[in-house]
């Protein structure tokens, strides 16, 4: 399956809450689950919304998390394999791996509007992890590593307005430490599941992937 390219706004219908996939819209009245809070296709059944089975439910959260993060089924299945493999409680590990990932830290550090947006920060060579360039959204950071803002004005300058913009709706979650004037974050230690401004279900993705 390839990259979605359809309307967003339609994933975050169909998931019932604001996926925040689109940036500052997601906070204005243009938000399409402001607007039709309901999912894709409803009107056409008549208003009706069938009772959704256990496994329903397990590939809604799944698909969820999926779209969340920007992730294909493939990518997304070896972050699951990597935390079933990992020592704990292998949920919690999934979550934790998912927030560690580059492009998410760059977001929730409020350097970028949307994940989409952060991950086009990487991927052009603007972002510096302990001195050395990564170019690979999905790369994995780690406690205590430093992440640096290539040094480029115009960069910086579209950086900033974000910043400004994101500071009225979000805040920097307190796992990471960020430096607003020399654009740089330090990761203090691993997220948890009580810094997800999304709730996820991680168990029904677990049940999901072990049938």
């Amino acid at each position: 399956m390839g990259r979605y390219v359809d309307a967003k706004c339609r994933l975050c219908r169909r998931a019932g809450m604001k996926l925040f996939l689109k940036g500052t819209r997601c906070v204005t009245e243009k938000c399409a689950v402001a607007k039709r809070p309901f999912p894709p296709g409803t009107i056409s059944r008549g208003g009706r919304t069938p009772k959704p089975t256990n496994y329903a439910l397990q590939l809604r959260e799944k698909q969820k998390v999926k779209q969340m993060y920007g992730m294909l089924e493939r990518q997304f299945k070896r972050f699951f394999s990597i935390a079933n493999r990992s020592k704990g409680v292998t949920g919690r590990r999934l979550i934790q791996l998912l927030e560690m990932r580059l492009d998410n830290v760059i977001y929730r550090s409020l350097f970028a509007l949307s994940r989409n947006q952060a991950r086009q920060i990487v991927n052009h060579g603007f972002v510096l992890v302990d001195g050395r360039r990564v170019n690979i959204p999905s790369y994995t950071v780690r406690e205590g590593q430093t992440i640096q803002i290539k040094n480029k004005d115009t960069v910086k300058q579209g950086i900033k307005e974000n910043i400004e913009l994101n500071t009225k709706e979000r805040s920097v979650p307190t796992w990471l430490q960020v430096d607003n004037n020399n654009f740089q974050i330090k990761i203090v230690r691993l997220p948890e599941k009580e810094d997800l401004v999304i709730p996820v279900d991680e168990q029904l993705i677990v049940e999901l992937y072990s049938k």
